[in-house]
This record gives C-alpha cells, structure tokens and sequence, in this order.
C-alpha cells in the first residue's frame, strides 16, 4: 500500500500530550478503514502536527481521522519511505519517548535544507578529467563535514547534494566548511554555489519539502556570495547564536522583497524555460515589471540580464542532460528550449568553450 503524510494545522492550546492522545485513538480504529499509522511530528512553538500512515487512499485516511478525534488534516500528499527518513530522520516512533503508554513525542518536522551544486566553468577537452576527479574527492569530503555537523545526505547526483539539518547553526557552519575546503583544494575551473533555505514537509506542493527544495535550488543561482541563505535560515542562525547578526563573509542572506523576487522570477522560468519563444519581453510582462526596472531588479541578485539569465538557465539544464547522457545533443537542444541544435552548439561552446559533441566523447569511459 502507498504511504501517505498529512498535515494538521494545530489549534492554540492544543500539546504534543493531545497529539500522542489522539494518535492512539487512530491506532485503535485503523484497521477498520485498512490503515497502518507508522509515526507522527509534533512542533507545538510553530503549531504544526504530521502524520505519517500507510493506507490504501486518501478518503480512507479523512475518515479514519475523522472518526477516531475529529481533527481532518487541511492537506495529504503520498510519499516514499525511503525519502521520509532521508529528510527526517525516521519513519517509526523513536525508541525514547516521555511517556511509554501514551508515546508522546514532541518532535519537529521542520528541516533546513541545504543544496550544493558544483559547477564547471569551463569544459575544455584536456581538463574534464581533472575536474572529475575533483568533484569524486570533493564528494567524499562533503560527505564528512555534513555527517560530523548532525546533517543527513538526502540525495547525490553528478555535481549536486541535497541535505537535511535541524540546526540552522549546523547547516551554515557546515556550509562555511565545505567553502574552506573549496577554497583549498577545487581547481579554478570549478565553482561551487549553496542555497540553505527551511520550512515543512507538506506544503501546496506534491512531493514532500518540494518548495523548500525549490527554494535552495533557486539560490544556487543567486550571485554576490557563495553561501544564500532565505530570511527564514538567517533569524533562525541568529536566534540560535543569542541574536548576534549573521556577518560571515562569503555568506549572503537575502531579504524577504529579494526572496519574493527569487521566488517569482524561478517559478515563472521552470513554467516555459522549454519553450523557445519566451525572450525577455514575456519575463517583464509576466513579472510586472518594465524593461529597465527588470534589468536593475535582476542584476544585483542574479548577476545577469533577462536575456543572458534565460540562455544560461537552459545551458544548465541541458549540462545535466549531456552528464545524464539519455538523450542526443538535437533532443537535449529541443527539449531545453534551443531554436536550433546548431544555435545550442554555438551557446554552449561560446559559455564552456567545448562543443557538446566533444564533450559527450570527453566522458566515455
């Protein structure tokens, strides 16, 4: 059966000793409805209670609630296990609980999440070897630092990392070391960007910390800084460290009129970056904003013209289409948006200074 995790929206007064009261009250029924509850998340400082239940639908997990306290979650999504306890740490009740009979468990199922994207800036043919051996050992490091800062590694591609923390502390001095080891030991030609940004796991959003993942992954574009972090990372950071303002360098924070900003201007380009007819005229129409105000908005945060942003948003996307190696160079120039693959050549060559034809035979083993 599918394994689902709801969110429940807690009313003022209502404590992680009412939470564990009416999750037994489901244990008792679930059968009746052929529902298995595997755990739940209790934060009563931000009102927010998730419940996680293998059942054969999501009506039968609304009746089995309803039935059992009343209390109807305002928002279902299914998700894998195996993410869940990537994220979270655990997909059963922990061991150590304060009360054995009724299991309560006041547990937060707010994460920080962290993303790294390594990047080459250029691919010559004589230096994709080195850079590759550079990203395997740069990998293993990463690994290291995330474990010994109480980080969980939730998912690892080709030049990428996704991390879950439950310390704001943790997930920033993690990140300020992974930047010292940058700084040491990554060849020139290799960069690295990393969006630290926080929130739930059930969200508007289908899959489980989707918007929180979004959210990093936009900031990786984010320019004026190496580390990003959303508002929400930075008064959690200084919260943690006695309200002492966050001044590391190399560590940008953004306000929330650049995050709505960030946010507007990513979730618009992932709805038509395939589209070949979008210029920067439908990004100002779009967005609401003219042509010159557009420009001065972006240039500070993204570092990039609408233009020069769009190209090289779809350059990327297709980078990891070429590493992925599932598609030819005119289907991976179709799909990301290109006229033509022969413009899709020039685009590439012109910002990596290899054509994607000599790149592709540059990672054949």
């Amino acid at each position: 059966m599918p394994i689902y995790m709801d969110f429940h929206d807690l009313p003022d007064g209502v404590t992680a000793k009412d939470i564990a009261e009416m999750h037994q009250a489901d244990l008792k029924i679930e059968h009746k409805y052929n529902c298995r509850g595997l755990t739940y998340w209790c934060d009563e400082r931000r009102r927010t209670g998730f419940c996680l239940i293998e059942a054969p639908n999501e009506q039968a997990i609304k009746e089995l609630h309803e039935q059992s306290h009343g209390a109807v979650p305002q928002r279902i999504i299914e998700v894998n296990d195996t993410l869940v306890e990537s994220f979270l740490g655990r997909i059963e009740d922990p061991e150590n609980t304060q009360d054995t009979e009724l299991n309560i468990i006041n547990d937060s199922a707010f994460r920080i999440l962290m993303v790294i994207h390594l990047k080459k800036k250029i691919l010559r043919t004589e230096n994709i070897g080195t850079l590759n051996a550079a990203i395997r050992g740069y990998k293993k490091s990463v690994i290291n630092i995330i474990s010994k800062h109480k980080g969980r590694m939730v998912k690892q591609e080709i030049s990428s990392f996704l991390m879950s923390f439950t310390s704001a502390t943790n997930a920033v001095e993690s990140a300020i070391k992974i930047q010292e080891l940058h700084n040491c030991v990554i060849t020139p030609d290799l960069e690295f960007k990393v969006g630290i940004s926080a929130g739930n796991p059930v969200t508007n959003r289908e899959s489980i910390f989707e918007d929180t993942v979004k959210k990093a992954e936009y900031l990786t574009y984010v320019t004026n800084g190496n580390i990003i972090l959303t508002p929400e990372v930075k008064d959690l950071y200084e919260s943690e460290n006695q309200n002492n303002p966050i001044n590391i360098k190399g560590i940008k924070p953004l306000n929330s009129a650049e995050m709505e900003f960030v946010i507007r201007l990513f979730d618009y380009t992932e709805s038509v970056w395939t589209n070949s007819n979008i210029s920067a005229t439908n990004f100002n129409k779009n967005l609401g904003f003219s042509k010159s105000k557009l420009y001065r908005t972006m240039m500070p945060i993204i570092g990039k013209s609408p233009n020069s942003f769009i190209k090289g948003f779809r350059l990327n996307k297709a980078l990891d289409l070429l590493n992925k190696q599932t598609s030819n160079i005119s289907e991976i120039a179709y799909q990301t948006g290109f006229s033509s693959p022969t413009y899709f050549s020039k685009c590439f060559n012109e910002v990596y200074g290899i054509l994607p034809s000599n790149y592709i035979k540059s990672q054949l083993p």
